[in-house]
C-alpha cells in the first residue's frame, strides 16, 4: 500500500463561517495503481487529489483524518518535511501552458526539481529530460528541450509536463485534468503516452476528470464523488459495464443530449459568409481559401485537431485578424477588414462567448459592472432600464439576479461563470455569436446544461452560433451542419448527418475514431493499429 487516507473531512472558509467540502472520504492506492477520480464540479475531485500530496489550498482546512503515504501522515508533517517528501509526488495540471514560465527554456525547467531535491546533477538530469521526452513521444528529443513553451504545441506541452513531472522519479502522480482542452487527435496521443510512461515507471496515479470515456482508459479502478462524498467505486470494467448508482449512470448518459432538428428560415442571405479567405502570421499562411457559409438562426459547428485554424477563423471573422485576400460578410454585406474600422453596429452584431471563464472575466468587477459595460456601450441603457435589462439577462440564463449580480467572478462556480460570458455576449443583442470551446473545461452535468441554454436562447431569439470544437459528442448535440478543418482549410462541411452519418471523408473518419469511447480496451486496439 502506498497511499491510504482515511476519513479524510476538509472544510472551506464562506461567508457564513465553514462549509464542508470532503464528508470523511476514504482512498487506498497500492504501487503501480492507477484510481481513476471522476464526478461533476465541486464534487471535490481536485481537493482530495491535492490532499493526497499533503496540500490544502488556501482558504481550506482539515478537519479530521489522515493521509498517509507509505506509512507517514503528510499532514502531521511540518512545511519542510512536506516539502521534502514531494520529491516523490508529483502533480499534473490541467492547463500547461500557464503551468511552465515562458521566459525559461523547457530543459531549465525540467532541470529545476532535481536540483531542488538533490536528486540528480544537471547532467544528469538533461540525460533524464531526453530519454523522457522520447519515452513521450515528442519530437527531436535532443534537441526539444531548448525550446520556449510558446514554441511547441499545446499536446506537446501537456506531454512536456507529464516528463517534468517523472524528473524525480516520483512514486505518485497526480494528474489533474490533463487532456480535457486538448483536441481528440492530440488528446489520444497523450493519453497513449501517459500510460506508457506511468507503466514504465511502474508510478502509482490519481487521474482526476469528468469524462468516463478517458477514465476507462487509464484507471485500474474508479471513484465516483459527488458533493465531497463517495457515491461508489469499483474496478473499471465493473464500473463501466455495471454501475450500481444512478448517479454514475446519468454522468454517462449525457451525452446523448441531442437537439431536436428544426426548421430553419428559407434565407437565401446567410448570417456570416466566409468567402475565399487567406490569413496569414508574419510570411506563413494559416488560412487558405477558407469558404462556408453560416446560416440564419443556425448553428454550424467547426471541428478539427489543433492547428487547423478553427480560431484563427475566429479571429477573422471578428476583425482581429485582417485577411490577407478574401471577405467576410454579414447578412450579404461586406465587414471591414479590421476591427477598428467598424462600426458599433457591427461590432455589435457580432460577439464572442471564450472557452476560459476564468481569464475571459474580470476578477476586480462585479457580475453587475461586467453586464452594464455591453448595456451601455451598445444600447445606451443607464439606471432603471440597464437594472431591469440587467435582470432579465439573469433570467434569461438561470441566474438569480438578486443572488449573483453583486458577487465577484471567483464567487462563482465554473458552469455559472461561463453562463455569466454567454450572458455579456447577449447584452449586445447580436445576430452572431462564436463560441469558442465554451464547454471543453466544463464537466459533462455542467456542459449539459450550458448546450441546453445555448439551444433554448437560440430558439428564442433567433442568433446565429459558430461553435469551435473539437467534442464530436459536442457537435452530435448541437450543430445543425458541420464544418471539417485541417492545416488551414476546408476537408469537409454540410449538413450534419451529411458529414458524420456515415463520414465520408478520410480525415472526419479519423477525427471520429479518435473519440476516446467507454470501453477500457479502446486505446489498446488504436495503439495496435498504429493510429498512436
Amino acid at each position: 500500500m502506498l497511499l491510504q487516507i482515511n476519513d479524510l473531512k476538509i472544510e472551506g472558509k464562506s461567508e457564513g463561517g465553514w462549509t464542508p467540502i470532503l464528508h470523511g472520504v476514504d482512498l487506498t492506492l497500492e504501487r503501480g495503481q492507477v484510481m481513476g477520480l471522476i464526478g461533476e464540479s465541486g464534487a471535490g475531485k481536485s481537493t482530495l487529489g491535492l490532499a493526497a500530496m499533503g496540500f490544502v489550498a488556501p482558504g481550506l482546512r482539515v478537519t479530521g483524518g489522515q493521509v498517509l503515504f507509505d506509512g507517514t501522515d503528510l499532514l502531521a508533517l511540518s512545511i519542510r518535511k512536506r516539502r521534502a517528501m514531494r520529491r516523490r509526488i508529483a502533480y499534473v495540471a490541467q492547463s500547461a501552458a500557464a503551468s511552465f514560465n515562458p521566459a525559461w527554456r523547457l530543459i531549465d525547467q525540467f532541470c529545476e526539481g532535481p536540483k531542488i531535491h538533490h536528486t540528480a546533477s544537471r547532467a544528469e538530469s538533461e540525460r533524464l529530460a531526453r530519454d523522457l521526452y522520447a519515452a513521450m513521444h515528442l519530437p527531436d528529443p535532443d534537441q526539444f528541450g531548448l525550446r520556449y513553451p510558446h514554441q511547441v504545441s499545446g499536446g506537446q506541452l501537456q506531454r512536456a509536463m507529464v516528463a517534468m513531472a517523472m524528473a524525480t522519479r516520483p512514486d505518485l502522480i497526480v494528474f489533474d485534468e490533463p487532456t480535457t482542452a486538448l483536441d481528440v487527435t492530440t488528446q489520444i496521443g497523450v493519453l497513449a503516452a501517459i500510460r506508457e510512461v506511468v507503466e514504465k515507471a511502474g508510478t502509482a496515479a490519481i487521474y482526476i476528470t469528468h469524462d468516463l470515456a478517458v477514465v476507462a482508459q487509464m484507471a485500474d479502478r474508479i471513484k465516483v464523488m459527488r458533493h465531497g462524498r463517495e457515491v461508489e467505486e469499483a474496478p473499471t470494467r465493473q464500473m463501466m459495464t455495471a454501475p450500481t448508482q444512478d448517479y454514475t449512470r446519468s454522468l454517462w448518459a449525457v451525452r446523448e443530449f441531442r437537439r431536436q432538428p428544426r426548421d430553419l428560415p428559407d434565407d437565401p442571405v446567410p448570417a456570416i459568409s466566409v468567402q475565399g479567405v487567406f490569413a496569414a502570421y508574419g510570411n506563413k499562411d494559416v488560412l487558405s481559401d477558407l469558404s462556408f457559409d453560416i446560416p440564419r438562426g443556425a448553428t454550424v459547428a467547426v471541428v478539427g485537431e489543433s492547428g487547423s485554424g478553427k480560431s484563427t477563423t475566429a479571429r477573422v471573422i471578428t476583425g482581429l485578424l485582417p485577411p490577407r485576400q478574401g471577405q467576410v460578410l454579414l447578412n450579404g454585406a461586406p465587414l471591414p477588414a479590421r476591427l477598428a474600422d467598424r462600426s458599433r453596429d457591427q461590432l455589435r452584431a457580432v460577439q464572442m462567448i471564450y472557452q476560459m471563464a476564468d481569464t475571459a472575466l474580470n476578477p476586480r468587477q462585479t457580475i453587475r459592472q461586467i453586464l452594464s459595460r455591453p448595456l451601455q456601450f451598445y444600447r445606451g441603457l443607464t439606471g432603471t432600464a440597464r437594472d431591469t435589462r440587467l435582470a432579465e439577462l439573469m433570467d434569461l440564463i438561470e441566474l438569480d439576479p438578486a443572488r449573483f449580480l453583486d458577487r465577484l467572478p471567483g464567487e462563482l462556480s465554473g458552469g455559472q461563470k461561463q453562463r455569466i460570458g454567454i450572458a455579456r455576449a447577449l447584452a449586445a443583442e447580436p445576430e452572431f455569436i462564436i463560441c469558442d470551446e465554451v464547454t471543453s473545461a466544463l464537466d459533462q452535468l455542467v456542459a449539459e446544461g450550458i448546450l441546453r441554454l445555448l439551444s433554448r436562447l437560440q430558439d428564442e431569439t433567433g442568433v446565429s452560433y459558430m461553435f469551435i470544437t473539437h467534442d464530436i459528442a459536442t457537435v452530435r448535440a448541437i450543430a445543425d451542419a458541420v464544418v471539417v478543418m485541417r492545416h488551414g482549410k476546408v476537408m469537409d462541411q454540410g449538413a450534419k448527418a451529411e458529414v458524420l452519418d456515415p463520414p465520408r471523408h478520410p480525415y472526419t473518419q479519423e477525427l471520429l475514431r479518435s473519440v476516446p469511447q467507454p470501453d477500457p480496451d479502446w486505446l489498446t486496439r488504436r495503439i495496435a493499429e498504429g493510429a498512436v
